[in-house]
């Protein structure tokens, strides 16, 4: 008797977990392959390599120091995880006014980085402005172009008379 119960249970967990409607789902999306979001490769790619580097945070800048000190007293410790986690531990037990210094570095990294970006704001800007000048001249001389092509067609025409 209790195997048929189990059984019968077992049964219906492979029902609940291949159910038909789901399939047909899944051959649908597919076969559907124009409507693709684009991937992050894709859009990695878009960077601009003039772009400014953000700063580093508090953290990332005692990190920096702290490597150093971390691979003088530890030389056989080549694992990045491991310096990245005594880095944690030291950073979790300073005090606010230990952490400061490495608060005020980082603020003046983060000063100089937004003079860096309102300079390449700017800049961008700029150049999308060229940009549009070169592509509104472009389109005059296509119109143009077009215009006479036209109006060669209408001499044609005209001389059929």
């Amino acid at each position: 008797m209790k195997g048929a119960k189990g059984k019968g249970a077992v049964k219906d967990k492979k029902e609940a977990l291949k159910p038909v409607d789901d399939r047909r789902v899944g051959k649908r999306k597919a076969d559907d392959k124009g409507s693709k979001k684009p991937t992050k490769k894709e859009k990695a790619a878009k960077k601009d390599p003039n772009k400014p580097k953000r700063p580093p945070s508090a953290f990332f800048v005692f990190l920096e120091e702290f490597r150093k000190i971390f691979k003088q007293e530890n030389p056989h410790v080549k694992a990045v995880s491991a310096v990245g986690k005594a880095g944690g531990e030291k950073w979790k037990s300073l005090s606010n006014a230990e952490k400061a210094p490495y608060e005020a570095k980082a603020a003046k990294r983060k000063g100089e980085y937004e003079k860096l970006m309102n300079a390449y704001n700017k800049k961008q800007e700029s150049t999308a402005d060229d940009d549009e000048d070169e592509g509104s001249d472009r389109s005059k001389s296509e119109v143009n172009d077009e215009d006479d092509d036209s109006g060669e067609e209408d001499d044609e025409d005209e001389d059929d008379d």
